[in-house]
């Protein structure tokens, strides 16, 4: 997997991520944890002018995780059971 073929962050729900600018995700890569490990909720806005994609993913039990990395086409993160979560999440 090369950093060009990483899985955009389709769409983003959570309110109050200074990298949310009308519901894109615009930090450069994001890390999925327990929910989204980059959720930061600060003054002003923050990223970069492009789609977030998903750097690296800690749900091993996701059906889209190989060896850290996410193989799904495209995340969508929002809130679910915490602020920020990955909705794309499934198990087997």
């Amino acid at each position: 997997m090369t950093t060009t073929s990483l899985p955009i962050v389709s769409t983003c729900g959570t309110t109050g991520c200074s990298y949310n600018h009308d519901s894109d995700c615009h930090a450069g890569a994001i890390t999925v944890t327990q929910g989204c490990g980059t959720y930061v909720d600060v003054a002003g806005e923050a990223g970069i002018d492009t789609r977030a994609q998903v750097g690296a993913c800690h749900r091993s039990e996701c059906v889209h995780n190989t060896a850290l990395e996410c193989g799904a086409d495209s995340v969508a993160i929002g809130p679910s059971g915490g602020v920020a979560d990955c909705l794309t999440f499934a198990t087997a």
